[in-house]
């Protein structure tokens, strides 16, 4: 291994530090300017000049045309980034490349998506629109620099799917493409990250990442490396890192990485016995099981949490004198007791996690996807075991951990797409340095989004989504229902089985045909009920005569906190100019006005809506807008505090030169 490309391997690009005051101000204006509209036409006249490189190549033969992608491979490979001058006729000839080793040709839309891409925007693309294809073009420009270029998306089924989809088109391109999944052991995973594109998701990603800086320490610096191996020859500390350090990322599905998970640390960690810890939950859950809400403790569903009341206070006093020295400190006490009224009373099986194997499996809120290497810190994970009757596991000592915020900052060439990312243009950029360019669809969208049904109780709202799913189902019209959680889909299928109504389910119970009962959704007739999970990835294409019908109907059973994940969902109707429709159903019961809005006010709606007038509806709908917004301002501030987090321990532990923390 040459000096230079050891040096790669843990050299990290520093964080630009977040903008405060006049200066954040400044910087939010060079964002706006980064995305006006005067940029988005550059692009499209840049891939206007693509197109005009077309005929160049299109009469080329297989041999000739591969023989023009090497030479430009080899230009970029010495420009390096200022391959600017051969970019339009590059991409030309990758294009046609494309349309002979998939099938499928780039539109002009895609063209401008890779460009955008390639000079490190996040490119909003509606569904339906062929991003996938839309990385892959700029995948292998990045690729052709033989600096390490990861794609990022969302689970190891995509992963898997996308590398062998266009692993044509990169062998012919003459580039070399791997993937990382999670059941990959760390020699495959070295050969895998070796190649110039590498398909991972984000969990793998930072684990490696992880794992590479406990194993290499203090000689992360590759200075002391060096100096290592001259006084130490055979100590070889580099056959142990499977990465070769973070030069290029393009993330798919970004809005929901780089924000929804944003938060979310990912933990390196080893298990430590515990008795001490695991008598203490499950006494905490015998002496929590007699407590009742609004007599001994008051719930905050907002900020999810629990306070104890006067009397709950002297109950649990009253109860801790017989029981040994751990329980005589008010303090420890009260955190054991708080930490079990936390797990009855907001974590619920099928909500937040699932039981399998008598285990506790995490389920992600975002993509309802099961979580099985994951655990809650601090205790939680022990006490919900011990509401659900299982055995309690050992708790472990983290080893490492890093925020994906904070990773994904580390890179020096980072792009992404999503279909949903004007709300968060701002964070985007003020977080990532990355400008968000709307690219407009490559045939005009005609979904119907029809006003959203609302409903004073959720026994209304589910009843009257059945009837809305027989009446639908009765035209022929495929339907696809989204849920927040495995406990509603798994309800709504058993009351459309009671009206002789079978339905595909989806969720982190049933998950095995992810991919395969999406893809089916457009079918005639056909139901399917999803979680969160509803088909990022995967195209919903129409069967035959469902366009003359309506299209695909969406029906949301809950707004979610993020006005983005709804988009999404309702965006899997209506792709590439195909007729569809959507609609909400939402009720004064439902979790985000639970969170969002205070008692008086749920009160207030629920009264409105039991009345069922037009001003009535309208006054609803308001005050589901004001919760969503209270929502996404909460979870804004949640990650501002995260990024302070980070900025603290760059500061303070100096990552760069020591293992993360």
């Amino acid at each position: 291994m040459t000096p230079t490309v050891d040096h790669r391997r843990t050299t990290l690009r520093e964080p630009e530090r977040v903008l405060t005051g006049a200066d954040a101000l400044v910087h939010r204006a060079m964002g706006a300017w980064r995305r006006r509209r005067t940029v988005l036409r550059q692009l499209q006249a840049r891939a206007e000049a693509v197109e005009g490189f077309a005929a160049e190549f299109a009469h080329l033969t297989d041999p000739r045309l591969h023989e023009r992608l090497i030479e430009f491979r080899e230009r970029f490979r010495r420009a390096g980034r200022d391959g600017e001058r051969w970019l339009c006729p590059a991409l030309a000839a990758v294009r046609e490349a494309a349309h002979r080793q998939t099938g499928m040709r780039p539109f002009p839309v895609q063209l401008t998506g890779a460009l955008a891409l390639y000079d490190g925007c996040l490119a909003e693309m509606a569904t339906g629109e062929g991003k996938t294809l839309t990385a892959s073009l700029t995948a292998v420009l990045w690729g052709w620099t033989r600096h390490p270029c990861h794609i990022i998306t969302v689970n190891d089924y995509l992963v898997a799917r996308d590398a062998k989809w266009f692993a044509p088109l990169y062998h012919f391109c003459g580039v070399r493409v791997g993937q990382v999944t999670a059941q990959m052991p760390p020699e495959e995973r070295r050969r895998n990250y070796a190649c110039d594109i590498t398909y991972t998701t984000s969990k793998e990603v930072v684990a490696d990442f992880l794992r590479d800086a406990l194993h290499t320490g203090s000689l992360r610096d590759p200075t002391r490396r060096l100096i290592r191996r001259m006084l130490r020859p055979s100590a070889g500390v580099e056959e142990g890192v499977v990465m070769r350090g973070l030069h290029g990322a393009i993330v798919d599905e970004a809005d929901s990485i780089l924000i929804d998970e944003a938060v979310t640390p990912l933990i390196i960690s080893t298990m430590r016995g515990n008795e001490t810890l695991r008598d203490a939950v499950l006494t905490a859950q015998e002496i929590v099981e007699p407590f009742q809400p609004g007599v001994d403790y008051e719930i905050n569903h907002r900020y999810r949490e629990i306070e104890l009341t006067e009397t709950g206070r002297n109950r649990l006093e009253a109860r801790c004198q017989r029981l040994p020295g751990l329980w005589q400190g008010p303090l420890r006490r009260f955190e054991l007791v708080r930490q079990a009224l936390v797990a009855r009373e907001f974590y619920r099986n099928g909500s937040q996690y699932i039981l399998h194997d008598d285990r506790v499996v995490i389920v992600d809120e975002f993509t309802g996807r099961q979580m099985p290497q994951r655990t809650w810190r601090a205790g939680l994970h022990q006490a919900i075991e011990a509401k659900e009757r299982l055995p309690v596991t050992d708790p472990t000592d983290t080893l490492a951990r890093l925020s994906f915020q904070r990773f994904f900052r580390l890179y020096r060439r980072l792009a992404g797409m999503t279909g949903t990312a004007r709300e968060a243009a701002s964070e985007l950029w003020h977080i990532y340095r990355l400008p968000v360019l709307a690219i407009p669809p490559n045939k005009p969208c005609l979904r119907v989004q029809h006003p959203d049904r609302l409903f004073a109780t959720a026994e209304a709202k589910w009843t009257a989504i059945t009837d809305h799913v027989a009446e639908l189902h009765a035209t022929g019209r495929p339907l696809l229902i989204g849920t927040r959680s495995v406990a509603a889909s798994e309800m709504l299928a058993g009351r459309l089985a009671e009206r002789g109504l079978t339905c595909s389910v989806l969720n982190a119970v049933r998950h095995a045909e992810e991919a395969t009962v999406v893809a089916m959704a457009g079918e005639p007739g056909r139901i399917t009920i999803a979680t969160n999970m509803a088909g990022r990835g995967t195209d919903i294409k129409l069967g035959r005569g469902v366009a003359a019908l309506g299209g695909l109907h969406v029906i949301a059973t809950e707004r979610h906190e993020s006005g983005r994940v709804d988009r999404q969902l309702f965006g899997r109707a209506a792709r590439q100019g195909d007729p569809g429709s959507a609609q909400a159903f939402v009720s004064a019961e439902d979790e985000l006005l639970q969170r969002y809005l205070h008692r008086q006010g749920r009160r207030w709606v629920e009264t409105v809506l039991r009345r069922d007038t037009a001003a009535g509806r309208r006054l609803g709908g308001i005050a589901f807008r004001l919760a969503q917004r209270s929502a996404q301002r909460a979870a804004f501030k949640m990650r501002g505090k995260v990024l302070r987090m980070d900025d603290w321990l760059d500061e303070s532990l100096s990552f760069a030169g020591t293992a993360p923390a």
